[in-house]
């Protein structure tokens, strides 16, 4: 499913026009953006938990030449499903 598909369900699920159910899909995922640029968790009961994760620096290899490189610590977007969203997904 892509955005566009889900702008049309949601359109169609709640009698929305084509372009409030853009606009109300287009706040949802800024605002989930939004909250994990500050650091905040976003926990959406029944359906999961987004999060920044952390990743420690480490040693890799660059491929082309075989030379070790430090690639640097870093933040990452992560996603925990909940409990409902697995049962329903078993």
């Amino acid at each position: 499913m892509t955005k566009a598909d889900l702008i049309e369900v949601v359109a169609k699920k709640t009698n929305l026009t084509a372009k409030a159910a853009r606009e109300a899909v287009t706040v949802m995922f800024q605002t989930i953006t939004d909250s994990l640029k500050k650091g905040d968790k976003v926990v959406i009961t029944g359906f999961g938990t987004f999060m920044v994760r952390s990743r420690k620096s480490r040693a890799g290899r660059n491929p082309q030449t075989g030379e070790r490189i430090n690639i640097p610590a870093r933040k990452t977007p992560g996603f925990t499903a909940g409990k409902a969203l697995k049962k329903i997904v078993r």
